[in-house]
């Protein structure tokens, strides 16, 4: 009786669409949006669980913390650093391996073998290479110089935006290769005839053309900077070094700890803050394409 109603109301089409998405949908809605809707309830109640409605004061509370103020800082400052380097770095090997090289479908699954690599396995790679006895400390003191507790010092952070950038620049440049190749030959050799160089080319003509492709690419590229933490946490612990101390330590802490009611604001706040970066790169985007229309 459902679907008859279903199929008199909407095409056929829509229909047929709506049902075979409606488990996808259901499991969505169950463990993703309910959960999510629990929590912005719960971030202002004083406790979990039928707890008395306190507004703000949880948020006051934890903007008012110096370890969630340092969290947030470390946070943002790695997503301030390491998605430019990612995207950059991304781009700069996709345009090198979109020219005629010699071993180029070997280089290209080089940069890919990373995805298909277990986090534990990345993290043991790591390890070995920045323990006080790892690798880099012993090409250290091959050329005299003193060893360095990596994790333990300000240059803890680079040693995680490093295995980001390990982590994630096959995948990117395989998406700026998808753009690449979409963007017609004739224009390249039409800027030829014209006089046109190769930097005037990378910037009136390839940048151009890529930027719906490099503006999925920077969003891509912060999500993945907020989840971070697996391998963080895999290195450090659950108390690292404080420049490695992200906002997913903050709230696996007062989970550890039972503060619920922080770690439902923390959450919020972040999820707050991922839903305005996203916004805004897809506000720039729409402006973009209404632009070239």
């Amino acid at each position: 009786m459902n679907k008859r109603r279903l199929r008199r109301l909407l095409p056929g089409d829509t229909a047929a669409a709506l049902l075979f998405l409606a488990p996808s949908l259901a499991g969505f809605g169950l463990f993703y949006i309910a959960p999510f809707l629990m929590s912005l309830y719960e971030s202002f109640t004083d406790r979990a669980l039928g707890g008395a409605f306190v507004g703000l004061d949880n948020y006051r509370e934890v903007l008012a913390s110096a370890s969630f103020r340092q969290a947030a800082g470390n946070t943002l400052l790695f997503t301030g650093v390491g998605v430019p380097l990612l995207v950059a770095s991304s781009l700069g090997l996709a345009l090198l391996l979109n020219r005629p090289l010699r071993f180029r479908d070997g280089l290209r699954s080089a940069f890919v073998m990373p995805l298909v690599v277990p986090v534990a396995s990345v993290v043991a790679v790591w390890q070995i290479f920045t323990d006080w006895n790892g690798t880099l400390n012993a090409w250290l003191s091959h050329f005299g110089k003193g060893r360095i507790d990596w994790l333990q010092s300000d240059g803890s952070l680079g040693v995680i935006a490093l295995m980001y950038l390990w982590k994630n620049v096959g995948y990117n440049m395989i998406l700026f290769l998808a753009g690449l190749q979409s963007i017609p030959k004739d224009y390249y050799e039409t800027a030829r005839i014209e006089g046109a160089g190769a930097v005037r080319q990378l910037f009136h003509i390839t940048l151009v053309y890529l930027t719906p492709t490099m503006f999925f690419v920077v969003l891509i590229s912060t999500i993945n900077s907020f989840k971070v933490f697996r391998e963080t946490y895999l290195l450090a612990g659950d108390y690292p070094y404080d420049r490695l101390y992200m906002l997913q330590h903050y709230m696996n802490n007062m989970f550890v700890t039972l503060e619920l009611r922080k770690l439902t604001a923390a959450a919020i706040l972040m999820a707050g803050c991922i839903l305005v970066l996203v916004s805004a790169l897809s506000g720039m985007e729409r402006r973009f394409r209404e632009d070239i229309g």
